[in-house]
């Protein structure tokens, strides 16, 4: 048996970079380290669930065929498209990202991905309001004051917390107990019970408790005996609070990003953080899903200035989300051929997007079955980065981590794909 260390997870935008796998025979066996979801990723990659083989659906049922007939189809399907969809991205590396943008500009597609139902409210309010942002590595040996709002990294980000929160840090020798963690949830979650205070806010009301913190804290009189269903003198106090951090982060989750206000929740909370700076340090961090959804808003925004649903319809990017989005299109018929890659919008699009997907030719480039593969016509399965590829992605906080290559596969890595399926295209567009 092989250790291999220092194995970046390629599952949470948390992206713990100690992981330890165990290998035996060119295979994970098991794991150090991982939460119990990464280490569900790293030693279930084989199994029945798994496509080995591109498969091309005939007659109603899928049949195996080569990667060069994959290639040759996907290019086919992309060229005679007038209205092609490029969505997901955020499970797969940098590279791979890259070779995709250049795809989306040569068939003229519009390229989005996962944050358009889960972050893009945050992205739309940092165009209007700014970053304050820092690194897990300063929260971790500085943050004496943490506050989540509307996440529960207790299970969606596992060792979030006791890898930033709650660890020992330079500065916070004592780890946990040098800490003050406020919870912000409608709800009473595993998080909110390790927390020092819980604001259990109404649901739907984060913008009006937000407005009642900054007002509080320029030192204006709250008018209500209680906003958001929290009382005045406890919305008073967890201000008091917040200014006398020495190092505060918030972190913030779909929770308030999808909540009645949106992108206006998450105006005004960057607004209420860069107003705290008056009185001490505070940052805050988004809570990113996908390992590496930030990573491809940093690509998209190199290669065309925007961070998602990008419209390269005219030959140059168009940005207008609310009608460039994934599910605008969708919803509005307008797209005539769909590529998904390292997503699965059948599991989480709205029905009527579905029936659209359901169709149209969808290629999925793949490893595993799911929703998406399902209505695909056709599937194309990867090497998994971060696992038998190697790769670069993005921390939610930003940092670029290098994922290892830990066993090896037979299958073409993402990048490889996309670059095979770009220099087909632009075959057959000479051709033409």
């Amino acid at each position: 048996m092989e250790l291999v260390n220092n194995v970046v997870c390629p599952f949470c935008g948390t992206l713990c970079d100690d992981i330890i796998c165990k290998v035996e025979d060119d295979e994970i066996v098991g794991t150090y380290n991982a939460c119990i979801i990464g280490h569900s990723k790293f030693v279930h990659t084989e199994g029945a669930m798994r496509y080995k083989k591109p498969l091309l659906r005939k007659n109603g049922e899928f049949v195996e065929i080569s990667y060069e007939e994959a290639i040759d189809k996907a290019a086919q399907i992309l060229v005679d498209a007038k209205r092609p969809l490029m969505y997901g991205w955020s499970c797969t590396d940098c590279s791979a990202q890259e070779s995709g943008m250049e795809l989306a500009e040569e068939v003229r597609a519009v390229v989005d991905n996962t944050a358009s139902v889960c972050h893009g409210p945050s992205l739309l309010a940092v165009h209007d309001t700014g970053y304050p942002v820092c690194t897990l590595g300063e929260v971790k040996n500085r943050a004496d004051i943490v506050v989540y709002w509307g996440c529960n990294p207790f299970h969606a980000h596992p060792r979030h917390l006791s890898r930033h929160s709650f660890a020992r840090g330079f500065f916070r020798e004592r780890g946990r107990a040098d800490r003050t963690i406020i919870v912000v949830d409608p709800r009473k979650s595993d998080t909110s019970k390790l927390a020092d205070i819980h604001l259990q806010l109404d649901y739907n009301n984060d913008y009006e408790l937000v407005d009642a913190m900054r007002s509080a804290l320029k030192g204006h009189e709250i008018l209500y005996d209680k906003v958001a269903g929290i009382p005045r003198d406890d919305i008073v106090g967890a201000v008091e609070a917040l200014k006398k951090a020495q190092f505060g982060i918030l972190f913030f989750g779909m929770g308030i990003t999808h909540s009645l206000g949106k992108h206006r929740n998450i105006d005004t909370a960057i607004m209420m953080i860069q107003e705290l700076n008056q009185f001490a340090k505070w940052t805050l961090i988004p809570m990113r899903g996908h390992y590496n959804v930030n990573g491809f808003n940093q690509v998209c925004t190199w290669e065309s200035g925007y961070p998602f649903c990008v419209d390269f319809a005219t030959g140059t990017p168009r940005y207008n989300p609310g009608e460039t989005g994934s599910n605008d299109i969708l919803q509005n018929r307008e797209a005539d051929a769909m590529m998904v890659i390292a997503s699965d919008p059948g599991a989480h699009f709205p029905q009527n997007a579905l029936h659209v997907m359901a169709e149209m030719p969808v290629i999925a480039i793949e490893p595993h079955r799911t929703p998406t593969t399902e209505l695909a016509d056709l599937i194309i399965p990867p090497a998994i980065v971060g696992m038998e590829a190697e790769g670069t992605a993005y921390r939610m906080d930003g940092v670029p981590l290098r994922m290892k290559k830990v066993v090896e596969s037979d299958l073409l890595s993402d990048k490889e794909i996309l670059d095979k399926i770009l220099e087909k295209v632009n075959q057959l567009k000479a051709s033409k």
